[in-house]
């Protein structure tokens, strides 16, 4: 489960201001760290398919942020691919 405290660090690591908290890159590196405590619960749990199925619904929205960001600078989206170290 992403927690409050641990939500406020990943914000705090990829803000692009001060006041930032909602930015494209903020939003991507939210959705990744649930994307990766989704996949550590599904080696305990592989039977779990209503949680897969939200996976699979935030791995399409991170995938929509990227291809937007992609689209609007592609430096900025190059930056948070190598950060995370996804696989685009």
């Amino acid at each position: 489960m992403l927690t409050q405290q641990r939500k406020q660090e990943v914000i705090k690591t990829f803000k692009r201001s001060e006041a930032d908290t909602g930015s494209a890159e903020v939003q991507i590196a939210i959705l990744s760290e649930r994307v990766n405590y989704l996949t550590e619960h599904f080696k305990a749990h592989v039977d779990d398919h209503h949680s897969r199925r939200g996976l699979l619904k935030i791995v399409g929205q991170r995938r929509r942020l990227l291809d937007y960001l992609k689209r609007k600078d592609a430096s900025r989206y190059k930056a948070i691919v190598d950060k995370l170290g996804l696989r685009k």
